[in-house]
């Protein structure tokens, strides 16, 4: 009698899965198709090569303008850190014990910067600076580590010639196990 008990109940069980899978498979008037601009507005990473960089461009004169007023508050007057970060210092402590990872000693492309601040900053209103801005204020912390000029013009271009000081410390982790390929130019 039990053993009759178990399989009623195990039929029970999978007649409730079976109907809840079928359920599922049911439209349920929820969303609608993702159009490709919508797509589009969320695919704004930018490689290592600067493909995907936008067009716009801006100062590193604007860029401490808007450092002053977006920026300070969490990664402090002289970006030396605070609530976020430190973003310059470091040169040289890599192989310290006490590294300073910061944009001048650790990062390895200016464009990766770009990326970074570009979705992820203001930390309270990520995604709130315009192009034109996002290039001022990588500009403005680039300049504070002594990688470009204060009169320079970021844009695309200059972004992907900025040469990281730690550009060549990274390799790729060749090991079978990890099977990670880098790929920044045409990737499929």
């Amino acid at each position: 009698m039990a053993g009759h008990k178990f399989i009623a109940m195990k039929l029970g069980v999978l007649s409730i899965c079976v109907a809840a899978s079928a359920a599922a498979d049911q439209k349920h008037g929820l969303g609608h198709p993702v159009t490709e601009a919508q797509i589009a507005s969320w695919n704004i990473d930018v490689a290592p090569d600067g493909k995907n960089l936008p067009s716009g461009q801006g100062t590193v004169i604007e860029g401490e303008k808007i450092y002053q007023t977006t920026c300070l508050a969490c990664h402090g007057v002289n970006l030396e850190g605070g609530m976020g970060p430190a973003l310059m210092g470091g040169k040289g402590t890599l192989t310290s014990r006490k590294p300073m990872k910061t944009v001048g000693s650790y990062w390895p492309y200016a464009t990766t910067l770009f990326d970074y601040v570009r979705r992820a900053m203001p930390f309270q209103q990520p995604q709130s600076l315009s192009n034109d801005q996002v290039y001022s204020v990588v500009g403005y912390i680039l300049n504070k580590n002594e990688l470009l000029e204060v009169n320079a013009t970021v844009n695309a271009d200059t972004l992907t010639k900025v040469k990281m000081p730690n550009r060549d410390a990274f390799y790729v982790d060749d090991r079978p196990d990890v099977k990670v390929t880098a790929c920044y130019k045409d990737c499929k």
